[in-house]
């Protein structure tokens, strides 16, 4: 069933009256079932320039690759290619070391957005990837995040080696999308 596997990646309840038909009343009875918990309460994310940031952008364009992939090559449908897609990209956050920066509700998000034209998708000129973008953005060259990453890609306090250590897992996990050009 879809809203388990849904509740399962901890999908808000917005977005599960938004996905499945199933009425309010079930939807928080089979959320406390599955969780334990009642759902989390609150909006949900709204802004594409959330997107925008190294980080996200990375893990932004990982998943909605993987996403796409299903989409169109493996003939999922739209819930399952999500589902799929978002245990896919929990699984390459793991295996390179790498914390999964997108919950399951900022990747319903940004396919929303892409689906909508809020944000897009363009190759990388340097190394193929598609990444995710403005619609609008103008730039002769667009070059992904993992190709041109920023400066302070990689700092974090209490490492030693801070550019080695994330700059390297998460140049690694750029890796792990699949080209879809």
């Amino acid at each position: 069933m879809d809203a388990i596997a849904l509740i399962r990646f901890g999908a808000r309840l917005q977005m599960l009256k938004s996905e499945v038909s199933i009425s309010h009343d079930r939807l928080v009875r089979l959320y406390r079932e599955v969780r334990g918990t009642s759902p989390t309460k609150g909006m949900l994310p709204f802004s594409a320039d959330w997107y925008m940031t190294w980080r996200a952008n990375l893990h932004a364009s990982l998943f909605h690759a993987i996403y796409r992939f299903l989409l169109a090559d493996a003939g999922c449908r739209r819930l399952e290619a999500l589902v799929k897609a978002y245990d896919q990209y929990t699984s390459c956050c793991d295996e390179s070391g790498t914390p999964p920066v997108l919950d399951l509700t900022r990747a319903w998000t940004l396919v929303r957005f892409v689906d909508g034209g809020v944000l897009g998708t363009e190759p990388c000129v340097e190394c193929g990837v598609w990444f995710i973008k403005y619609p609008h953005d103008m730039r002769c060259t667009p070059r992904c995040v993992a190709c041109h990453l920023p400066a302070r890609a990689g700092k974090r306090s209490g490492s030693a080696h801070p550019r080695r250590e994330k700059g390297a897992s998460e140049r690694h996990l750029a890796t792990k999308a699949p080209n879809l050009g």
